[in-house]
């Protein structure tokens, strides 16, 4: 077994020698400075270079407050390029930042030394037992933790097994088929390892050991992750049972882990090495897709990158949806104006009525005392004053109260319709337009700043009603196009109002049966989710008939009658402004 512990006094640290690894140096200096958070103790050293470790793939000397990682085990990356300070970086050198990790939980977490004359038996049982204890209490105290030390526990397993090479494979004995379970079982027990990963071991243990004898380990290792950092007569206790329970003398040194056994076929390795490596195996293949950790910093950053673009993209859609120059003809077609009936003037009277209703806010009341009028004078507080000024202190009562009442300020609405002109939207081309006109002329009748505009989409986006202007005419339009452009829609729309933006009642109304093509569907169901992530309320009008498909996260408004659709805008649109703080 590779020692990760050197207690030693006489060990010396491994030194880098300075000539033409400077790439060595820095890094080594680098991982020192993260140290500190993962081992929470501030005198760490960290030495990475290629032969470092003593040996082992890393190690800890606690007499000299240093961890050393084999440098090979950061692969092929280039040391000078690693920026260990960046959690997205460690990624790169996964195996060496666990092997990082599980060094500083030995140095967080083994606060105890074998005694003097400890039986060596005992004293390597207890050892063992150490690896997943200090494993499963780093995890409780940090558990992204988890997968760096899933990261490097193949190599850390192999290199205390030797079972990834024949000639040093172990042979399938109770010492060893005790102690490969002990290493890897014990891992599953403390959160590192998944059950079934070691599902090959636990057979092969079973067989060398028996069910009950592997129970009883089992309870052994269970309660030595309980045992606290300092206990180093419960955990030479614990390896004492270990040694009874597996057969072998705790005051004698261990058995040869090659030696005993079942015979294997000339040059084949044992079935406790077989069940060893396909559990390590096992591990590394799912662990290399897992996502590791990430950096907060880093993910904020990006997020901003990603809001920023989006939103720079669609003020571009809108700036060229919304041109006065923009083509009226080819797919997408403007069929004609007209004139509004009195219904749809009525229409817009009542609604722009009912925004102004929707927008009034109860009158705040705040109270305020001072030491001097305006206010209502509270005789309490005179006293007070009074006996203060009569102890000769400085006055600090305020006697006078005053009540204010203000009217909190109504939020402005921010409105945006997109309508489907594909032809299974054709009995719906009427009422939005009609809609579109209600809107806009009631947003310009209320008392309360509100915007809105509209859009068809098909094969192209063209407005039917323009943010901050009050159309004169309805504007009707053709459904026949055979193709729907909604994250263009959507993007002209958010563009235009600023959709994203807090600080209004936002609403965002989509007009379709939602039977897109699976490219513009992926794509308008990412802009969806980032304007109700940022507080927009998204309407979906659809027709009443079970082949519909309206996108998820949408309030969805099945509608029996196409004519009542600027009716379901409207009270969608006062639900907003109602619910709006």
């Amino acid at each position: 077994m590779a020692t990760h512990i050197i207690a030693d006094p006489t060990t010396a640290a491994t030194t880098i020698d300075g000539t033409g690894t400077t790439g060595w140096i820095s890094l080594s200096a680098a991982i020192t400075d993260e140290a500190p958070t993962i081992a929470d103790r501030e005198d760490l050293l960290v030495t990475i270079a290629p032969g470092a470790g003593h040996g082992a793939p890393a190690c800890f000397l606690p007499n000299h407050a240093t961890i050393e990682i084999d440098g090979t085990h950061l692969g092929t990356v280039d040391p000078a390029s690693a920026a260990p300070h960046r959690i997205s970086d460690r990624a790169r050198y996964a195996t060496a930042w666990g092997l990082l990790t599980h060094e500083c939980a030995h140095a967080r977490h083994s606060q105890w030394d074998p005694p003097e004359g400890a039986p060596p038996g005992a004293v390597d049982a207890a050892m063992m037992l150490e690896e997943s204890r200090i494993e499963a209490a780093q995890i409780r105290r940090r558990p992204d933790d988890r997968h760096w030390l899933r990261a490097s526990a193949t190599n850390l397993i192999l290199a205390d097994t030797l079972a990834h090479d024949p000639t040093t494979a172990p042979a399938l004995t109770p010492y060893n088929a005790a102690r490969a379970a002990g290493l890897l079982m014990g891992r599953a027990d403390a959160g590192i390892l998944l059950p079934f990963e070691t599902e090959a071991v636990e057979r092969a243990a079973e067989t060398a050991l028996g069910a009950h004898t592997l129970a009883e380990l089992r309870k052994l290792w269970q309660a030595a992750q309980r045992v606290a950092d300092d206990e180093a007569d419960t955990m030479l206790e614990l390896g004492r049972a270990w040694c009874e329970l597996v057969g072998t003398d705790p005051t004698a040194p261990p058995p040869d882990a090659t030696s005993g056994g079942t015979p294997a076929p000339s040059g084949a390795p044992s079935s406790l090495a077989e069940a060893i490596n396909a559990a390590t195996a096992a591990v590394a293949a799912n662990t290399a897709t897992e996502p590791a950790p990430t950096d907060p910093a880093t993910t904020a950053a990006e997020a901003h990158t990603a809001e920023t673009t989006a939103r720079k993209s669609a003020e571009k859609t809108a700036a060229r949806v919304f041109a006065s120059s923009g083509p009226e003809t080819g797919h997408t077609e403007i069929r004609a104006t007209r004139a509004p009936s009195s219904t749809e003037r009525a229409a817009a009277r009542q609604l722009a009525r009912a925004l102004s209703t929707a927008a009034l806010r109860d009158r705040t009341t705040t109270k305020t005392t001072s030491p001097t009028p305006p206010g209502r004078l509270r005789m309490r507080g005179a006293l007070a004053t009074d006996a203060q000024r009569a102890a000769g202190a400085l006055p600090t009562a305020e006697p006078f109260t005053r009540t204010h009442r203000r009217i909190a300020p109504a939020p402005p609405l921010r409105l945006g319709i997109a309508c489907d002109v594909s032809g299974s939207m054709s009995s719906f081309a009427g009422p939005v337009a009609s809609a579109a006109w209600i809107l806009a002329h009631a947003a310009h009748h209320t008392p309360i700043p509100a915007t809105t505009a509209t859009v068809i989409f098909g094969r192209r986006v063209r407005p039917i009603t323009y943010p901050g202007t009050t159309p004169a005419a309805v504007t009707e339009f053709d459904a026949r196009d055979n193709y729907e452009d909604i994250p263009r829609a959507i993007d002209a729309l958010d563009g235009a109002l600023s959709l994203h933006l807090p600080g209004a009642a936002r609403l965002l109304v989509i007009v379709s049966d939602g039977n897109f093509r699976d490219d513009p569907r992926a794509q308008a169901q990412r802009r969806l989710d980032r304007l109700r992530a940022t507080g927009c309320a998204i309407l979906w009008l659809t027709p009443d008939h079970p082949c519909t498909r309206p996108m998820s996260g949408a309030t969805i408004h099945p509608l029996t009658d196409p004519t009542t659709t600027a009716q379901a805008i409207g009270r969608a649109a006062t639900t907003a402004l109602r619910t709006t703080r």
